[in-house]
């Protein structure tokens, strides 16, 4: 690899520079970016790193095996649900059932009745991965009809132990060999909890491979239209690939030794974060060595002014998402709680080897890598003729009225939120397509009561059982003959007893939530019962409690925290909470326009009720990254050329590396559409909107018409809000916007 020699720092022309060689120059010699980008310990920094990636690849592969999937891990430590859940074990084995449907249109004939029959043996017979066939039970046949019946149904009790979860998809696997399939009219469908569990655990497997392929497509496309370089692209996609596992196995060593919960939410979203975070940090640093490199002839030289200067803003920018995430901690549900240090140690990581490898590889590799736009010494970049400069003009004409404008049409489509349903979604409208457990489900629900297979549990002390018993027999929404202790339970257990409820609707279902309160209303009211009622049902209907409460707690909390690392930031007041006021605004109308996509659209029946949380999170973490870089610059500018040349400037040098930030981090959160699960998909569709609005309307248009609009008050109560006279400035055609030539 080329190596191009100079004379220490003199290599440049430091003239050419406002701060001069006494200024800026000296102080980043002197910094931690001239141990990353030094002649001799740039290479001791890609040797480190070299080190961590072949010890952590290894790691990395073992996450999948360190998830814990079991509703425990999802659901709030102090609902009900979770302590029936602990209680229930001391009385049997934790169990989740499939459901073999057999269904004929008109009636089973005999031959169907025969082959029910010889699969329900075959089934006590089946001893693999948690199935006990002695505890199989039915068939049992639809008698509803008046005429001959049409369905029948065999339960499988699925055992669960320490790693029972990873049998569901092996057990409901030999379920289904031994049943076959639909033949000669017979509809044969494997449902009920463990058929769901094993359809929403295929939806799952491979997650990481399908959005490690997906984020890092998105990258390589977008950075090859954005620089034109097919060799510079791979530098930001190895630094990201190597966050990525670095990360995933320092998570994997948290979760094995320190008690840290990972399921396969959090690591999803984990590779999308690392991807688009990280390779938001590289564009900006990219950006900002290619303005260097056009002053200074030495490159290691201009990339330690590169660091000097956009380190500050890359270092708050994942300050700010780091510190959101762990503002996750507070939350009641376990899933969202654990989500908060994954994605936080995800994008320190990311943070890490963007400010460490990814300069050190660039100034390794030399100029080269920007092929065939290679920046030289002395070139000229006419930001003044760039389409963010044209743009800041424009605003500057009137931009109390551009301002106004854009609010109000950011607020109009605000108001589709009123069309979002975050309450939740059943089982057949978690999946984009209809996998066979949905299928079978709704042929159950025709011919049996809805609930079967999915009952509630209720725990009582022995001494008021048979009362609580009957209290929930007569409840409306129960099927009074079903309140049985189910077999293989225990009578009782240290003077506790407990029975499982069937209600008529699905477990899944509205009326079944509703059902779950009457009954505890009315368990709750027998005296001195300690009764307490659990089951999937109850488990829904307390995660759905728990993350309204985050809601209203995390939301808030966010907003104070990026506020402050704003204020620290910019020594102002007045200028973070304009920024707060706009990511607020996107986040609104990112919700309203994703609420009319999802409903006249897609098609989906609603979102899940953590949908605004995490959208919210990550849109506020993330998508204020692209205020700091662009308030930063501004204030940068303002101290040399004044408060409204500064905004300008500011908007010239930033506009096409934030135009292709917000693309990489949209694309890879649009990347969760891959997955055939709803709730990732609006995820994804709602982030990747709400980026989209932050990076080509609310920074470009709105926050910079704000600042033009206030002026030097914007940046109260510090000095530069007094508009002193602005020092005499350079060129502005050596302010570089961040991209290729072509793009500014």
């Amino acid at each position: 690899m080329p190596d191009e020699r100079s004379d220490g720092l003199t290599g440049g022309p430091a003239q050419d520079h406002p701060e001069g060689r006494s200024g800026g120059q000296r102080r980043a010699s002197r910094g931690v970016a001239w141990l990353v980008c030094g002649r001799r310990t740039k290479w001791l920094v890609v040797l480190f790193w070299l080190v961590v990636i072949v010890a952590a690849a290894p790691l990395a592969q073992k996450l999948t095996d360190a998830q814990d999937n079991q509703a425990s891990s999802w659901l709030p430590g102090s609902a009900e649900s979770t302590q029936v859940l602990e209680i229930s074990e001391d009385f049997r084995p934790e169990q989740i059932p499939a459901i073999v449907v057999y269904a004929r249109e008109g009636g089973l004939t005999p031959a169907d009745r025969v082959q029910i029959a010889k699969d329900a043996r075959e089934l006590e017979e089946l001893r693999a991965h948690g199935i006990r066939g002695a505890e199989t039970r039915g068939p049992l046949f639809d008698t509803r009809p008046a005429r001959d019946a049409e369905a029948a149904q065999i339960l499988v009790p699925i055992t669960m132990d320490e790693k029972g979860w990873e049998r569901i998809g092996p057990a409901v696997d030999s379920i289904r060999e031994r049943v076959g399939k639909s033949t000669g009219g017979l509809a044969v469908h494997v449902t009920g909890p463990g058929g769901t569990s094993a359809d929403f655990s295929e939806a799952f497997e491979g997650i990481d491979s399908t959005l490690l392929l997906a984020a890092g497509g998105v990258v390589v496309v977008i950075l090859l239209i954005t620089y034109r370089s097919p060799v510079l692209l791979l530098v930001p996609l190895l630094a990201a690939v190597v966050s990525l596992f670095t990360a995933q196995a320092l998570i994997y060593l948290l979760a094995e030794h320190a008690g840290l919960t990972v399921n396969g939410q959090s690591a999803g979203i984990l590779t999308v974060l690392v991807f688009g975070a990280g390779t938001d940090y590289a564009l900006l640093l990219v950006a900002r060595y290619r303005e260097e490199l056009r002053r200074h002839e030495d490159r290691h030289e201009a990339m330690q002014l590169a660091l000097h200067r956009a380190g500050p803003a890359v270092i708050a920018s994942g300050a700010t998402v780091v510190v959101s995430m762990l503002v996750l901690l507070t939350a009641d549900m376990n899933s969202t709680r654990g989500l908060g240090p994954v994605a936080a140690i995800g994008v320190a990581v990311a943070l890490i080897a963007m400010l460490s490898l990814f300069p050190a590889l660039l100034v390794v590799c030399g100029r080269w890598l920007f092929w065939p736009l290679v920046p030289h010494n002395g070139s000229d970049e006419p930001t003044e003729r760039g389409i963010w400069a044209r743009t800041g003009r424009r605003i500057a004409r009137r931009p109390r009225l551009t301002w106004s404008i854009t609010a109000v049409a950011l607020a109009v489509v605000a108001l589709g939120m009123t069309q979002l349903r975050a309450e939740g979604l059943s089982n057949a409208d978690s999946f984009t397509d209809k996998p066979d457990s949905i299928v079978g489900q709704e042929v159950q629900a025709e011919h049996f009561d809805a609930g079967s297979g999915d009952p509630l549990v209720i725990v009582s002390n022995q001494a008021q059982g048979p009362r609580v018993r009957a209290v929930v027999a007569r409840t409306s929404g129960v099927v009074p003959t079903s309140v049985v202790v189910p077999p293989g339970t225990k009578r009782a257990y240290e003077g506790q007893v407990l029975f499982e409820a069937t209600m008529t609707d699905a477990s899944d279902s509205e009326a079944a939530k509703r059902t779950v309160e009457r009954v505890r209303d009315a368990v709750h009211a027998v005296p001195r019962a300690d009764a307490q009622v659990g089951g999937n049902t109850a488990a829904i209907v307390d995660m759905d409690r728990a993350t309204t409460h985050d809601n209203k707690l995390v939301i808030p909390l966010v907003l104070v925290v990026v506020l402050l690392i704003l204020a620290l930031l910019l020594r102002a007041l007045v200028a973070p909470l304009l920024l707060i006021a706009t990511v607020v605004l996107s986040f609104t109308a990112a919700l309203g326009i994703s609420a009319l996509a999802f409903r006249h659209v897609f098609d989906y029946a609603g979102e899940a009720t953590d949908f605004p949380l995490f959208v919210f999170v990550f849109l506020v973490a993330l998508g204020i990254d692209y205020n700091i870089f662009l308030s930063t610059r501004i204030r940068e500018e303002a101290g040399r050329q004044g408060s409204r040349a500064g905004v300008l400037t500011g908007l010239a040098a930033t506009g096409a590396v934030i135009t292709s930030a917000g693309l990489v981090l949209a694309g890879t959160f649009a990347a969760l559409g891959t997955l055939p699960m709803v709730g990732f998909a609006e995820i994804g569709f709602a982030v990747a909107v709400g980026v989209l609005l932050d990076t080509f309307i609310v920074r470009s248009v709105l926050v910079t018409a704000l600042f033009l609009d206030v002026g030097p008050k914007v940046w109260w109560p510090h000095a530069l809000s007094k508009d002193p006279a602005a020092p005499p400035a350079p060129a502005p055609a050596k302010v570089s916007s961040g991209g290729p030539p072509d793009q500014r």
